[in-house]
């Protein structure tokens, strides 16, 4: 059978194609080997609402069992960010979640999340794959086998997730501040946390659908047109929150239905975790993040960390200091005081509070950026092209970079990815 190789957050592969049974049972028979080398005897495994996940997080936990590994297993659909949790609460060795994230509804994934709650680090996931079999193993007990063995429990670690959150958070504030909130689940796993979390809100596209109505997962613009049309022809509407398909990104709308892109986001977290919580550390994005991001970390007196794409590179800075912000432009953010992990759900409450404690719109919280760090726009367009077409375009960009575009001047050339 094919070598299966990870990626920058799991490995993902198209259903029925790669995405099978037996190769989910080899990556969880890898995963329990590396397990059992670290004498690590408990897992967390979630699942989203793709085609399958179900079953491709029972086979994961069939095999973890069947190598003496406790499976800690909560029932139906659970977004990332609440196993990550989970992983930490439960002092577990590590966490699978199935799922693919924001990614088209043909494709599945197997992300794997530390001990610490973040993503796994490269050098560990390599540990894994070269423990991969190249067979899937035979005879495996089945779930109610585990079941009579205590090998797999069934935690409700979302009610353990959402009491976390009010705990952090005032949530009675939140819900009780005049303003009338909508929330896209995409389809995704964050629908039943989020209802729970906001009992008033209008939900959207919060219905069982795997196959995401044909649309990416991913909380942008141009993939929730629906959402923001809603917003615009419900003027009672007075702010938009969006998950991706695991609920680990953010995206939001104001009450006029403009879409508030990922670095007005993280810029928004920045200053209220300074102004309000009060919080000090390092400020960790991506290299892909806008520079008003250094602008006002510069303001505010934190130093600021420039890191390759990867939200596992931010989460490896947020283990070993103390950082008040992370994120990246795709819409993953992290903050003080939670775990190191990109949490959609997590973040969304921090924008909430804020807006809530200063009686703001978002769209007022937007223009209190720009008089901080002036006006910009951001646009995103995605150029699927082949290893060969990037290898001779990067190449080419090495030897001649380029001096303009247009009328515009490059002023740096960021070489860290």
């Amino acid at each position: 059978m094919s070598k299966i190789k990870f990626g920058t957050d799991g490995w993902r592969a198209i259903i029925a194609k790669e995405f099978t049974v037996d190769n989910v049972a080899r990556v969880a028979e890898g995963t329990a080997m590396w397990m059992k080398e670290r004498n690590e005897t408990v897992a967390v495994i979630g699942y989203d609402c793709r085609f399958g996940s179900e079953m491709f997080a029972k086979t994961t936990a069939r095999v973890l069992g069947a190598h003496g590994i406790r499976v800690l297993f909560p029932k139906g659909f659970t977004a990332t960010p609440v196993i990550s949790f989970g992983v930490v609460h439960f002092k577990a060795g590590l966490g699978v979640v199935i799922t693919a994230s924001h990614n088209p509804p043909l494709y599945n994934g197997y992300k794997l999340k530390s001990n610490l709650g973040g993503p796994m680090f490269s050098e560990n996931v390599t540990e894994v794959e070269n423990l991969i079999p190249d067979q899937p193993m035979e005879n495996i007990p089945t779930i109610q086998e585990l079941e009579t063995q205590g090998l797999i429990e069934y935690p409700d670690l979302e009610s353990i997730y959402i009491n976390h959150i009010r705990t952090n958070f005032d949530m009675d504030l939140i819900n009780n501040a005049g303003f009338n909130i909508a929330y896209d689940a995409m389809y995704g796993s964050g629908k039943g946390t989020m209802a729970k979390l906001l009992p008033n809100a209008a939900l959207l596209h919060c219905e069982d659908n795997p196959g995401f109505n044909g649309i990416p997962p991913e909380p942008i613009h141009r993939n929730m047109h629906e959402f923001s049309k809603f917003i615009k022809m419900n003027p009672h509407i007075h702010v938009g929150v969006a998950n991706d398909g695991d609920a680990d990104r953010l995206g939001m709308y104001d009450e006029d239905g403009n879409f508030v892109d990922a670095h007005h986001l993280l810029l928004l977290l920045l200053m209220y975790m300074h102004e309000f919580r009060k919080e000090s550390g390092k400020v960790v994005v991506s290299f892909a993040v806008t520079d008003k991001m250094q602008h006002l970390a510069e303001r505010y007196g934190h130093e600021i960390v420039y890191t390759k794409i990867g939200f596992k590179h931010i989460c490896g800075y947020m283990i070993e200091e103390k950082v008040i912000v992370g994120g990246e432009e795709a819409g993953g953010f992290a903050v003080a005081g939670h775990i190191p992990e990109r949490d959609g759900i997590w973040t969304a409450m921090v924008v909430l509070e804020y807006m809530a404690k200063t009686g703001k719109s978002l769209k007022q919280l937007v223009s209190d950026i720009h008089n901080l760090v002036g006006s910009f726009a951001y646009d995103r367009d995605d150029l699927h092209i082949s290893n060969e077409l990037k290898q001779s375009i990067s190449k080419r960009l090495a030897e001649d970079p380029y001096t303009h575009f247009g009328e515009y001047t490059v002023q740096e050339i960021l070489t860290i990815d």
